[in-house]
């Protein structure tokens, strides 16, 4: 086992040494970031360590290991196996990390297989939720008799799976928006798992996976969830079923947030902590919540990441030479028949590229990510559409491609290039020496922008070609066809709203029938109903940098170079690997 642990007061004066020296955007990184450890670390009273340990078939896990300052060997303290959900990572796990923590209990939040940056393949080795228990019982400082286990979504398998692998090395069990008997988890009995918390969501978009319920306010009549409870009548939310000294409690609460809204719910997390407070012997002895205070701080720091891409980009277009200024066209008279077509088109293809990716990019040695690959394909998909569109315009056009900024001789391309290894990098060296100081990644509810392990390097370099193919046909785009001649800030805002507004609406269409007490109004589609939410700020965020490069250089190139880097990035980064690639 390695750890690497926060020495907090010589990293402190550091990050704070660093602020007389740091431009706007990077001072609101460093603010959010430090303000975040505090929360994360209640004031410093918990250490919170990166540790990596071998599982039981060589594969290395990682996790975060929080262990409040009070425990040690000779004062050993209840243990908590925290697990996220399916394409998320251990920090995403961080508001029931913190609450446990601030009680007294050691918390280890754990990276599934081929998550964050445990070994691929995803699912393998119960998910390592077996690895993960026999860690968190080995370390000297943690009370073997008082293990309690929670996971969210696929994360409730896995500590299923733990649990099924070491019987006796647990004493209760939280499942949040997750279910028995789904995926390889074990099937519920009444008497097994033990000492079980059901939190699952009055508009949680998973129940017919999970419980065998379309309407989620329905899984109080779900047989399946009967038979957990032991009862063939409708389940009381609030009551507790069965008896705690013989490990056959039960109890399901069902707050007003969706499946991916527990993450961020002050009831979702307080039902797990009173939960574990009440079987797991620990004193409840702390007040509150203040989880959500580190939620909004990485929220700052990564809108201050975001918002340094601009200064340092107009630092790379100064140091390789590549400004210029746009060339005057006119547009006039199309821009709103193409701003619909811009904005709808990507919406109504993403579920059917989407499911067509499954069948012909399945996840193998070369292209290891189901996720990327979908969006990989979405985007070739809607980059044809579009080149088709452009070409059909630009026929009728007295332009030409140097006028939309589309010729581009090598030595220019580059030193454009080198422009985007400058932005990129340097956002790399940031998100990595924030990870390494303070344990402390750049999120914000399912948004997250993490360093890439090794495997994602790789993965990174083989998705690249394809969304560097998509933005350069994107730029293309926003800069011909939907190009208004707006002062550059209102340039920025109107092509971010083009290309996100279309998502927006889909959410909406979505999730209106949901919360009014329904489904979804594509059930069939609620993992990548979720994935959408990313889609608001990620294209956003690709529309005004495409543009403010646009407004620098009169070109395409640096935008959708930048744009690819980073996105491709964002993407490997934060999903999961189903296949161990080829160079392993």
């Amino acid at each position: 086992m390695t750890s690497v642990c926060l020495p907090s007061a010589t990293n402190l004066l550091t990050m704070s040494n660093m602020l007389s020296r740091l431009s706007p955007p990077a001072l609101v990184i460093a603010l959010g970031c430090l303000f975040a450890w505090w929360i994360q670390t209640d004031g410093g009273r918990v250490d919170v360590s990166d540790v990596r340990f071998t599982g039981a078939n060589g594969n290395v896990m990682s996790a975060l290991l929080y262990r409040p300052r009070e425990v040690t060997p000779d004062n050993p303290a209840p243990g908590v196996l925290a697990v996220h959900g399916y394409i998320n990572s251990r920090e995403t796990q961080s508001g029931f990390a913190i609450e446990f923590a601030r009680r007294g209990m050691v918390v280890l939040a754990l990276d599934q297989t081929g998550h964050g940056y445990s070994d691929p393949p995803a699912f393998a080795f119960g998910f390592g939720g077996p690895d993960g228990l026999a860690y968190l019982r080995s370390l000297p400082f943690v009370d073997r008799t008082r293990i309690g286990l929670e996971g969210h979504s696929m994360g409730g398998w896995t500590v299923q799976m733990a649990a099924a692998s070491d019987p006796d090395g647990y004493r209760s069990m939280v499942l949040e928006g997750s279910s028995t008997g789904t995926f390889g988890a074990p099937e519920g009995t009444p008497v097994s798992p033990r000492n079980l918390l059901v939190v699952f969501s009055l508009f949680d978009e998973f129940s017919a996976l999970m419980w065998e319920t379309p309407v989620p306010a329905n899984v109080v009549d779900s047989p399946k969830l009967q038979r957990v409870f032991g009862t063939d009548e409708t389940i009381a939310p609030g009551r507790v079923y069965g008896d705690f000294s013989t490990g056959t409690a039960r109890k399901l609460l069902m707050p007003p947030v969706t499946h991916p809204g527990d993450h961020v719910s002050t009831a979702a997390i307080g039902a797990a902590v009173d939960w574990f407070e009440q079987t797991l012997g620990v004193e409840g002895n702390v007040e509150g919540q203040r989880w959500y205070w580190k939620e909004l701080a990485t929220l700052v720091a990564l809108l201050g990441l975001a918002w340094l891409v601009f200064p340092l980009l107009d630092r790379a277009i100064s140091l390789t030479g590549i400004s210029g200024s746009p060339r005057m066209l006119d547009t006039s008279g199309r821009w709103w028949p193409n701003a619909l077509i811009a904005a709808l088109v990507p919406v109504l293809t993403f579920f059917p590229l989407q499911a067509v990716a499954n069948l012909l990019v399945p996840p193998t040695p070369v292209f290891a990510q189901q996720i990327t690959s979908g969006v990989m394909l979405w985007a070739l998909g809607n980059g044809a559409l579009s080149l088709a569109g452009f070409w059909l315009w630009y026929r009728r056009r007295a332009v030409s491609l140097a006028d939309l900024g589309a010729l581009a001789d090598r030595g220019y391309l580059i030193r454009v290039l080198w422009a985007g290894l400058f932005v990129v990098g340097t956002l790399l060296l940031v998100v990595a020496a924030v990870e390494f100081l303070l344990n402390v990644d750049f999120r914000f509810w399912v948004v997250a922008l993490k360093a890439p392990s090794p495997v994602q390097v790789g993965l990174f370099i083989v998705y690249l070609p394809f969304f560097l193919a998509f933005f350069a046909v994107l730029s293309l785009t926003l800069h011909s066809q939907l190009r208004l001649g707006l002062p550059p800030g209102r340039a920025m805002l109107v092509n971010g709203s083009v290309l996100s507004g279309g998502f927006v609406l889909l959410l909406l269409i979505q999730y209106i029938p949901l919360l009014l007490g329904g489904t979804l109004t594509i059930a069939s589609q609620p993992l990548l109903t979720i994935v959408a939410f990313q889609f608001v700020p990620v294209l956003f965020f690709a529309g005004a940098v495409s543009t403010w490069a646009f407004e620098k250089t009169g070109s395409i190139y640096p935008g959708a170079l930048v744009n690819a880097l980073v996105i491709t990035w964002y993407l490997v980064a934060g999903t999961a690997t189903q296949a161990v690639p080829f160079w392993l």
